[in-house]
């Protein structure tokens, strides 16, 4: 997730435990995705838009935090 962004989300991982614990969720649901997208474990249709959907607006908050970081930064 925000690869261009590497070294801002591994300061904010080590400075700001609500970053990190975003960070990790959305790992784990990206894990789910792809394991439900392969075949791998069952899920819905409905249950799998659902985690997209979850895993989305993770990936903004996280995005946000990252812009507020490099702001405070400049």
């Amino acid at each position: 997730m925000l690869h261009e962004y590497r070294d801002e989300i591994h300061e904010l991982k080590q400075q700001n435990a609500h970053f990190a614990k975003i960070f990790e969720k959305h790992n784990e649901l990206d894990d789910k995705v792809t394991k439900a997208e392969n075949g791998d474990i069952p899920m819905t249709d409905i249950e799998l838009e659902t985690l997209k959907k979850e895993k989305l607006l993770l990936k903004d908050e996280a995005y946000k935090m990252i812009m507020d970081y490099r702001k405070s930064k400049a």
